[in-house]
């Protein structure tokens, strides 16, 4: 039975435009500053690299090429990040399309992701985690279009999205893991090897060698920071029990609101797996797999998997239930299911800005462009030159990088001075003025400005 009333496309549209207006338009008028992760990127794209210290580089490129375009209006960055989430739902429902032959089917499985606050809550902070979504969601998408329609095009773009959800966040590799898993069980199948099934690998290699050169000659840095965050520094034998069943427990937290909302259109949670039913097969590598690899990471390395690395593991979990119960849908429900999905479509927002409006004591409550305003002042009045390199940690000096007129760009301290002196550092950028931000001060004009200890070197 379908349930004609509903205009699909219209819905989709209706959904997609007011989950971007909504979700740019609320952090951009109760942010006083911009998110931590943000302005990281922001510091990190002034030094187009292939690398940074704590992540691969896509987000950092794009946050840069944002910023070429719109300067420092944060607004630009809150709509980039729903740009980027709102883009995967619409990949998820063309993939879905292919699943269902009713296309109010890949419209519930985009809406059901509503349920999921990491794909509205915590979107307004654009990182590695939003930055992964739509090449998560390309991927994935081409990986099954390759697989069903062998052409050449969908797997060189099957192999140029795997690169880039990789360049955004190290975690995509379980994914990748999960498909590979995925051709070669079909593998064991197929009496002859299909050739083309290397396109992607070698399109991956080639473009991803840039940065493995660059970890390299950076001490794998990056690696380096990631297994830190895991506390593996601090792994005990208990960490081995509690942390892969903390992680477990926060997971259901996570998905209670995307379940309720499934149960109130499902009749029975029976099951009834159809064999050799390779789409089934395809959406459970995709969906579970990668988590069961996080599971397994914390059992066997004591890692803590932080919730929100989370992020993007979710995409096609709507895609997966609704194919699983596609017999089991109660159309007739569907109004208390829009009742519900509008409640939460309202409320999260709702909480978003009270929170951001009545605590004052976050990291977008930072009055970084007055800062910035005070500093860029107090250099006009003292020095001729512009102001080209900022010093100092992620925040603070990146703060100053992003609200300052001339977008200097970002330094950290070790990165600057390493086997160097400040007058090392000048001979290299010449006549350069630059800025240290809670650093030491052998030369120029220092004070303080908002607990900050700012040094200022430049040509009088």
């Amino acid at each position: 039975m379908k349930f004609k009333k509903i205009d699909v496309n219209k819905s989709l549209a209706f959904f997609l435009f007011a989950h971007l207006i909504v979700w740019t338009l609320i952090p951009s008028i109760s942010n006083t500053n911009l998110p931590l992760d943000t302005i990281e990127a922001l510091a990190w794209g002034t030094n187009l690299d292939w690398g940074y210290n704590k992540h691969p580089p896509v987000s950092a490129w794009v946050a840069q090429g944002l910023y070429q375009i719109f300067g420092n209006q944060d607004w630009a960055y809150y709509f980039i990040s729903q740009m980027f989430v709102v883009s995967s739902f619409f990949i998820v429902f063309k993939f879905s399309e292919d699943f269902f032959k009713d296309r109010t089917f890949s419209l519930i499985s985009i809406l059901l992701l509503e349920g999921i606050y990491f794909h509205n809550f915590t979107t307004p902070e654009f990182n590695v985690y939003v930055c992964q979504l739509p090449f998560r969601a390309l991927a994935v998408y081409f990986c099954w279009k390759s697989f069903k329609n062998n052409d050449t095009l969908s797997w060189l773009l099957f192999g140029v999205f795997l690169t880039l959800g990789f360049l955004s966040h190290y975690l995509f590799s379980y994914l990748i893991i999960a498909i590979t898993i995925f051709f070669i069980i079909i593998l064991r199948g197929q009496k002859k090897l299909n050739l083309k099934y290397f396109i992607p690998v070698i399109i991956f290699l080639i473009l991803i060698s840039p940065h493995l050169i660059w970890l390299i000659e950076n001490n794998f840095t990056t690696l380096t920071y990631a297994f830190h965050r895991t506390g593996l520094n601090e792994a005990t034998f208990f960490n081995h029990i509690s942390h892969p069943f903390i992680f477990l427990g926060k997971q259901i937290g996570v998905l209670l609101p995307f379940l309720f909302m499934l149960s109130i259109i499902i009749s029975k949670f029976q099951i009834k797996f159809k064999k050799k039913d390779k789409k089934l097969f395809f959406l459970l590598i995709i969906n579970f797999i990668p988590i069961i690899l996080m599971f397994l990471t914390s059992f066997f390395m004591g890692a803590k998997i932080r919730t929100m690395w989370m992020s993007p593991f979710y995409l096609f979990i709507g895609v997966f239930f609704l194919y699983l119960f596609e017999n089991k849908i109660i159309f007739k429900k569907l109004k208390y299911f829009f009742s519900v999905f509008l409640i939460l479509f309202i409320f999260s927002p709702g909480v978003y800005l009270y929170v951001s409006v009545s605590q004052e004591d976050k990291r977008t409550d930072y009055p970084g462009k007055e800062i910035a305003n005070l500093i860029q002042e107090k250099w006009d009045n003292n020095f001729k030159n512009t102001i080209k390199s900022v010093i100092g940690d992620e925040w603070h000096a990146g703060n100053l990088s992003y609200h300052l007129k001339s977008n200097p760009k970002w330094y950290s301290y070790s990165n600057a001075f390493v086997e160097k002196s400040v007058d090392d550092f000048i001979e290299t950028i010449g006549k350069d003025g630059f800025i240290i931000v809670n650093g030491e001060c052998a030369h120029g004009i220092s004070f303080i400005i908002k607990n900050n200890n700012i040094c200022m070197h430049g040509e009088k």
